[in-house]
């Protein structure tokens, strides 16, 4: 298949499709006499686990140790398992920083009295963090 025709499969943008190529994590199609590339099902599979990867927040360097894995199916899985536990504490971790920060911004808005920019609770807040509860 031709790159648009990957591109509309697999729900990715033509430059992106490049980009993954360029760094490695998608291999290099074939070309036809023509010049054009020649994507077969094994790149469209591959383009849809690294989408699918990067919907799920795991970085370009954990992607590309999961394909690895992936490319050699007869390793270990534990490498596998502690990038996907890795990624999971980071995510919760973000949760927490998430919710501290909807929590202060909450509070903040909470004290908005209105009337005058000058007299402004929120802008008061974002100009100087001793106005804050927390660390955020």
């Amino acid at each position: 298949m031709k790159i648009g025709e990957l591109s509309r499969a697999t729900d990715t943008h033509i430059e992106t499709i490049r980009y993954y190529e360029r760094i490695g994590l998608l291999p290099a199609p074939h070309r036809t006499a023509a010049n054009y590339r020649s994507y077969d099902d094994a790149h469209r599979a591959r383009l849809s686990f690294v989408r699918h990867s990067r919907e799920l927040g795991f970085t370009i360097e954990e992607i590309r140790s999961l394909l690895d894995l992936s490319d050699h199916p007869d390793r270990d899985c534990g490498d596998a398992d502690r990038i996907a536990t890795r990624h999971l504490e980071q995510v919760e971790e973000k949760i927490v920083q998430l919710s501290a920060l909807r929590d202060e911004l909450s509070r903040i808005i909470g004290r908005c009295r209105g009337g005058l920019a000058g007299d402004c609770r929120v802008i008061e807040a974002l100009g100087d963090h001793r106005h804050c509860e927390s660390a955020h």
